[in-house]
Parts: structure tokens; C-alpha cells; sequence
């Protein structure tokens, strides 16, 4: 059986997950009109960040590598629906200096771990070749 990863254990996870929370409490302060767009939208994305991170992490490298993309595509996605609240006066340029910066922090991580997974599933399967070849030679 293969080793899978321990989503508790990964920095990528917990800081998915703090940004979630930063995002709940933002959303505390909506206006009710927005309570089914904008709130909602932003609710979802933000919970998908470290949920796709933790349902990737039970699969292949090669899986858990297109789970991290679905989250990453939530990142930016949430990244947008933040400037359109500052466009709509919601959040405040300050409020969404500081998301940027843990957004953009996550995504940086996150880019480096999927980068490690595609290394070293390259690297497997580069082997797993290797090994098929040396044994038709024989």
C-alpha cells in the first residue's frame, strides 16, 4: 500500500484553513444582500482551498497534484471576488492588502509543494522505466 499524506500535518492544509477563517470572519460583516453572491461565492472558495487539499492528500501524487490545481483555481478565484468587494466598498483596501498577502503567501507554498509532487512523480515513473528496459535486455 502506498504511503499517503497527512493532511493535519501539512503547512499548506493549516494555512488554507486560517485563511478560511479569516474569510468567515470577513464575511461576518456583509451586508444581508449579498448574503447569496458575494458571501456565498466567497464561502465556498475559501472552504475548497484546504478541502481539496485534504481530500488530494488520501490520493496518488499524480491525483493529489490535480486536487491542489482545483484548490490553487480557488485561490485566484477568491482573490477576484475580494477586489470586487473593495469595488463595492465591503472590505477595505487594508483588509485586502492583508488577504492578498496570506493568499498570495499560500499560493507561493502550495505552487512549491505541487512542483515537489510532479518532481517526484516524474522521477518514479522515470525509474519504473528504467527498470522495464534493464529487464528486456536480459
Amino acid at each position: 500500500m502506498k504511503k499517503r499524506h497527512n493532511f493535519k500535518n501539512m503547512k499548506i492544509w493549516k494555512s488554507a484553513l486560517d485563511i478560511s477563517f479569516l474569510i468567515s470572519d470577513v464575511l461576518v460583516k456583509f451586508p444581508k444582500e449579498e448574503q447569496y453572491n458575494l458571501t456565498s461565492k466567497m464561502s465556498r472558495c475559501s472552504i475548497s482551498m484546504p478541502s481539496n487539499i485534504s481530500e488530494g492528500s488520501a490520493r496518488t501524487n499524480k491525483s493529489f497534484s490535480h486536487f491542489i490545481d482545483i484548490s490553487l483555481g480557488s485561490s485566484f478565484e477568491l482573490y477576484t471576488q475580494i477586489l470586487i468587494a473593495q469595488h463595492k466598498k465591503i472590505i477595505t483596501p487594508e483588509k485586502v492588502r492583508e488577504l492578498e498577502e496570506k493568499i498570495e503567501e499560500w499560493q507561493r507554498m502550495t505552487t512549491s509543494f505541487q512542483n515537489s509532487l510532479d518532481v517526484f512523480f516524474l522521477c518514479s515513473f522515470l525509474f519504473f522505466l528504467k527498470t522495464r528496459i534493464w529487464k528486456l535486455k536480459i
